[in-house]
């Protein structure tokens, strides 16, 4: 029986046994996987709070260009144009982060100068001018 006993010894010796728990904890490490999926969502929560997805304008071709509006016309509303509707979209968002309110209209009519919302005497009589 010793005989046997040194050629198992030496056969198990050859044999290399993996470290087992090791293989089961790589087989079930989910750490990358989660990770990615934790990217994934902040990439969609990102796109989901883009101006023109938020507000939803209208989206319409104008000539050889795509147009995407909020608002009632370019004046007074904020608009993004692209050859693709996508292209719009995204000229809309930069628009709409960059859109700076007009300067404030005098209120006088006749000099144009502001008198704190009232047309005085002086200018509506024309001696103001």
């Amino acid at each position: 029986m010793s005989e046997y006993q040194a050629i198992y010894d030496a056969v198990r010796s050859k044999i290399h046994m993996p470290d087992l728990d090791r293989l089961f904890r790589e087989a079930l490490d989910i750490s990358h996987p989660m990770q990615m999926i934790q990217q994934e969502f902040m990439i969609a929560a990102g796109e989901m709070q883009r101006p023109s997805v938020v507000f939803k304008p209208k989206l319409f071709p104008d000539g050889n260009m795509w147009c995407a509006l909020f608002g009632d016309d370019l004046q007074n509303g904020v608009a993004g144009f692209g050859e693709t509707p996508s292209l719009a979209m995204y000229d809309f968002d930069k628009n709409w982060r960059e859109r700076r309110l007009p300067a404030p209209k005098a209120d006088c009519e006749v000099c144009g100068e502001e008198h704190n919302g009232k047309t005085p005497l002086s200018c509506a009589t024309g001696d103001g001018v």
